[in-house]
Parts: C-alpha cells; sequence; structure tokens
C-alpha cells in the first residue's frame, strides 16, 4: 500500500519512511506521487492544518496522504507562536536566528520559561477515514542559544532530563524524543490496526 507525504522535505519523509516500512507500506513524496500542491494552511490549529494539507493531497493523488503541522508553544505568552512558529515575527523575521532573537524578547519579563513541542499528524484516505494523532515534547526556553544542530527553535529548546538543548543532540537521538517521531509512532500504532506485514 502506498501513502503520500504532504510535503517534499527529504527529512519529514525519511523519517516517515523509517517508521511506516516496519508496517510494510511505502511513502511517497508528493513529487514521486506527480504532484506539487502548497496548500494553504488556513486552520486555527495544528490538527485543522494538517487535515488541510493531507486531504488536498490525497484528492489530487487519489492515495492515502499523510500530513503532520507542527510548532512550539510557550506557556507565557499564551501559546505563541503556535501554529505560527515558522512565520513568527512577521516579515521582520526571515530566519530562524531572528525569530529565536524576537521569542526571547518577548520572553524578557517573564521568569516562566517552560514550553512544549506539538505535532499533529493526520493520514486521510480516499474512503472518508481519517487518523489524527499528536507527539508533546516538553522543555524550558534558555535565555540564549545553545548548539549547532537541528533547526527552528532547538538551540533555545532545553530537555532538562537530559541537560542539554535539542541542537545538542544528535539527529538520531532527537528523532527517539522529538514530538514528530512521538505522533508518528503514535499514527504506526493506530494503522497497524489496519494492517499488518
Amino acid at each position: 500500500m502506498k501513502f503520500v507525504l504532504a510535503s517534499n522535505n527529504i527529512k519529514k519523509l525519511k523519517e516517515m519512511r523509517e517508521i511506516l516500512s516496519e508496517l510494510g507500506l511505502e511513502v511517497i513524496s508528493q513529487a514521486e506521487a506527480g504532484v506539487n500542491i502548497e496548500v494553504e494552511e488556513t486552520g486555527s490549529t495544528f490538527e485543522e492544518n494538517a487535515v488541510l494539507k493531507a486531504t488536498a493531497v490525497m484528492e489530487a493523488t487519489g492515495l492515502p496522504a499523510v500530513a503532520d503541522d507542527s510548532g512550539l508553544m510557550v506557556d507565557a505568552l499564551g501559546g505563541e507562536p503556535g501554529i505560527y512558529s515558522a512565520r513568527y515575527g512577521g516579515e521582520e523575521c526571515k530566519t530562524d536566528a531572528e525569530r529565536i532573537e524576537f521569542l526571547l524578547r518577548n520572553m524578557e519579563d517573564t521568569d516562566n520559561r517552560s514550553a512544549s513541542f506539538v505535532s499533529m499528524i493526520a493520514c486521510v484516505f480516499p474512503d472518508g477515514r481519517r487518523i489524527v494523532t499528536k507527539g508533546e515534547c516538553t522543555g524550558l526556553i534558555l535565555k540564549e542559544p545553545r548548539g549547532s544542530g537541528g533547526f527552528g527553535y532547538d538551540p533555545v529548546f532545553y530537555l532538562p532530563e537530559f541537560g542539554v538543548t535539542m541542537a545538542e543532540m544528535s539527529a538520531e537521538e532527537k528523532n527517539k524524543i522529538s514530538h514528530r517521531a512521538k505522533a508518528l509512532n503514535n499514527l504506526k500504532e493506530e494503522l497497524k490496526r489496519i494492517y499488518t506485514i
């Protein structure tokens, strides 16, 4: 059975393939499916955006489609940047470093540093079935970046139980504990009920 990832992100594709291949499922990119869709994320939640993307790709390909939407939620900022994580700070913040700087400026007056990375993954089937899973990784926002790995907010996202930021972990370590890895593993468990190897 083929599934289409509603993205052309090579890292996401590799991670998805590794996890779902255990079930004997093949995951292909949008490009491999012969479509190139940029879905406007008009939802007000991670779940709505993931479902929007998966549905659009499923309708374009006729194959089951998988999409994720994820971001950083900071408690002291009422859940910001949330679904706007990749666009936080607007036109003034074009790079990860600028978005991190904007985030830290917004947190200057607070001692509450708790935050979580959240990932919602939607799998939409041509027959109308839908699976949505969630993964979450909790931590603290540091006052300055540490580490050179990862991307996005990883350099300021500190994991107390490991004593490092996500940017100080190897990709292999991060993929075991990340919000996306947790959501993907939850998806795998749900798909196990439908498919066997």
